[in-house]
């Protein structure tokens, strides 16, 4: 029996023929924009009879496999005598001069096209041509060979046979993968009232291919809800993988302790977590180049058979998994999850591995991400998330400092910037112009000033060694960051619609210019378009039709309301008719405290929240100088992992005196923090959550009040109110819980924030 294995060329030779050692970013720093004008302007050479972006395809058997190979070949051309040649063209931020004979890699998709080519024209000997073109300008360097069949032939069953091996593993991974599937039962005796409903919503949605959106109370079992019935859709061949994507470390750790829940019941699953870079590097300095790092140095002459390694061995791969297979290989332990993650059956991570376009895992296939569901944990986070991804912001100063730096060192670059520097001197003028040091005017003639600043910069990234003088490292890493925020900037203007506004400030001596996202719900759904599915689920998408709006659903999408699987019994509900308005918190302090002695009365855990650290340390202040004799806690500001792991440690089961923890509303604690039982008692929600009035938060009231809508409720009321919800949902987390919440606001008797309170907290009682 042969199998079939489908793949791209580009995806084929990269397996085989990458080498080396690992690039720095800026290397890949033009986008993909760039590139198709790159290939353009060179295809727009091509005569009458050569053709352009030609799709090619064929088979290839090799032992029990049959590879299905395509791609788009870039040029086909045709000599005055009928002979072809293949042409590849590649963009590069490297001199043209220090090229040599071109990249293995390179010249390994060339020669495929080339075999695929002579195999359909029945050629005896085929000629490849390899272009390489230098960003930002017009400059090209082509290299040549002449092929015959037979050599042709040879170099695909060499390539084939380095991929065959990871093929092979993949598919008795699948086999096993499938069968254990379809032996998996739900890994509880029971479901949760609502959590079946929810469970046939998610596969009903991932199996017709369109997106839901679903509220479903806090401890209901979210999590297992939505992994189980994708995870049997994947047994069944209706999908392929998953991502889990998170706002939080906390919510991703649910998610591997499901899933190490599902494979202890038999599942065979290869599951990977994606950790931040900086928190998975073994380098301190955190330089990523072949000099400085020897995880990096020759990081793709040893990435696949630490790839083989760790699929073959494991499937939970954990940070601490992948930290020791990266030791065990010597690869960077970043990239090597960013590869595995390539060969996963689910993928945990940020949000921002999907969602965000300067960071999103971009070699994802088409076809892959057809078969691939997001399972989009906490996605009321999701549109301040992504506002902030597909906005921008550049300031003057680093502009000011990079020109001096660059003076005497590299006189292009010193101008470009001097360039940029200008714009923002008359951007400050215009903002003093109009008053109170702010502008909204769309900024026309600043793409082109950063697209010349950004190509001098990457030159000089490139080619340092082209200097006549050194800088130090400091100065070196100004350019870097800057050269990222220029590439951000400039990616955002080719994204700009009447959903973003431009605004400018004068602050601290500086100028602020940003592309601010108004609304981000188009891009998220043009990011995430290309996936089979998006089951966005949270306890707080209240009002659905705000976040269905918010988040791009579209007219086929589901949506789900899950009932309370709890009792009204179990909540304990007080509203404090406290004003806590930034002008009246003075008056509130003693109110406050004495609502939370009172609470803390009856030993227990306690948790109270809190719209500002400011307004914590006041509330702190007092009340530990009246009730000295109550143990509390504080979170404190930039908390490291086991400062917060320590703060949750704190509160146990039984305790023998009461603790009081206080907390930011909107925080680490606030959302995704699993206290069952008697490990919290009680909680206080200290104002109705609203963002801080600011400019920001005003263009939104007004961009939303101008589509017709709620501008106040779509800026700050419903954004605000999320906060709360989650926070008191901390408190009921299974059918034995109870407790009491405290609502200390006098505008939680009021609407809009009185019919968004949950039906088990209404019948509350109002405090004398």
């Amino acid at each position: 029996m042969k199998y079939t294995v489908s793949i791209s060329v580009r995806a084929l030779v990269e397996y085989a023929y990458r080498s080396g050692s690992i690039e720095p970013g800026f290397r890949s720093g033009a986008s993909m924009t760039e590139g198709t004008r790159i290939h353009q302007s060179i295809q727009k050479q091509y005569k009458e009879g050569d053709r352009k972006e030609v799709y090619l395809n064929t088979e290839i058997p090799y032992q029990d496999f049959v590879f299905t190979v395509d791609g788009r070949c870039d040029g086909l051309l045709v000599s005055e005598s009928g002979e072809l040649t293949v042409e590849e063209i590649k963009s590069t931020a490297v001199p043209l001069s220090q090229l040599e004979d071109g990249r293995e890699v390179h010249w390994a998709q060339a020669l495929l096209y080339a075999y695929i080519v002579a195999i359909e024209e029945k050629l005896p000997v085929i000629e490849v041509k390899l272009t390489y073109v230098h960003r930002g300008g017009e400059e090209q360097r082509s290299f040549f060979r002449t092929e015959s069949f037979e050599a042709l032939s040879r170099f695909v069953m060499d390539t084939v046979a380095v991929y065959a091996p990871y093929a092979e593993l993949m598919l008795r991974h699948e086999a096993r993968r499938d069968a254990s599937i379809r032996e998996l039962a739900f890994p509880f005796p029971s479901y949760r009232q609502g959590q079946r409903h929810l469970a046939g919503s998610v596969y009903k949605s991932v199996t017709e291919g369109v997106s839901l959106f679903a509220q479903a109370p806090t401890g209901i079992g979210k999590t297992m809800s939505t992994l189980f019935p994708v995870i049997k859709a994947v047994g069944e061949g209706k999908v392929s993988g998953l991502f889990y994507l998170t706002a939080k470390t906390v919510t991703r750790m649910a998610a591997e302790e499901a899933l190490l829940l599902l494979t202890a019941a038999g599942l065979h699953f290869h599951v990977i977590t994606l950790t931040a870079k900086e928190k998975a590097c073994f380098h301190e300095e955190g330089l990523c180049t072949k000099e400085s790092c020897p995880f990096t140095d020759g990081y793709y002459d040893r990435i696949n058979e630490a790839v083989m390694d760790m699929l073959e061995h494991e499937t939970l791969m954990t940070r601490e998994i992948i930290a020791r297979y990266a030791r065990r290989h010597q690869v960077c332990p970043f990239e090597f999850s960013l590869d595995a993650a390539y060969a996963s059956d689910a993928v945990i991570c940020d949000y921002n591995y999907i969602f965000d376009p300067r960071i999103s895992l971009k070699r994802l296939p088409e076809a892959r991400k057809k078969r691939t569901v997001l399972l989009v944990d906490e996605a009321h986070n999701l549109v301040d998330r992504g506002r902030e991804m597909f906005s921008a912001s550049l300031s003057k100063a680093p502009f000011l400092a990079l020109q001096r730096e660059f003076k005497e060192v590299n006189r292009s670059l010193s101008a470009a910037a001097k360039a940029v520097n200008a714009f923002f001197i008359a951007l400050r003028k215009s903002c003093n112009e109009a008053g109170q040091g702010k502008w909204t005017v769309y900024p026309e003639e600043l793409p082109p000033l950063l697209a010349e600043f950004a190509t001098e910069a990457e030159l000089e990234l490139i080619s340092p060694s082209l200097r006549t003088l050194t800088l130090p490292e400091e100065e070196e890493g100004n350019l870097l960051d800057t050269y990222y925020a220029v590439q951000a900037m400039l990616r955002t203007f080719k994204t700009y619609d009447e959903r973003y506004i431009t605004y400018a400030e004068v602050k601290r001596g500086d100028v602020y210019l940003k592309l601010f996202n108004l609304d981000p719900s188009y891009l998220l759904g043009q990011m995430a378009g290309g996936f089979r599915s998006r089951i966005l689920f949270s306890a707080t998408l209240s009002p659905l039709s705000y976040y269905r709006d918010m988040l791009g659903a579209g007219e086929e999408d589901y949506s789900l309301t899950v009932a309370s699987p709890f009792q009204k019994e179990q909540w304990k509900v007080t509203v404090l008719p406290v004003s806590t308005r930034y002008h009246d918190r003075a008056d509130s302090l003693l109110p406050l405290s004495d609502a939370l002695q009172g609470m803390a009365a009856k030993k227990g855990n306690y948790l109270v929240f809190f719209p500002s650290y400011l307004y914590l340390q006041s509330v702190y202040g007092v009340f530990a100088e009246k009730y000295p004799q109550v143990k509390t806690m504080v979170q404190g500001t930039g908390m490291s992992e086991p400062d917060r792991e320590g703060f949750l440690a704190a509160f146990q089961p039984d305790p023998e005196e009461t603790l009081l923890g206080f907390a930011v509303l909107g925080g680490i604690f606030s959302e995704g923090v699993d206290l069952p039982g008697d490990r919290l008692n009680g909680v206080m929600v200290v104002g109705v959550g609203l963002p801080q009035l600011g400019l920001e938060r005003n263009l939104l009231r007004e961009y939303f009040s101008s589509q017709g809508k709620n501008g106040f409720d779509y800026g700050y009321v419903y954004p605000g109110m999320s906060k709360v919800l989650q926070a008191g949902g901390r408190l009921i987390r299974s059918e034995s819980d109870t407790g009491t919440i405290i609502l200390a606001d006098d505008r939680f008797l009021q609407n809009p924030y009185l019919r968004l309170l949950p039906e088990e907290w209404r019948d509350y009682r109002v405090m004398e």
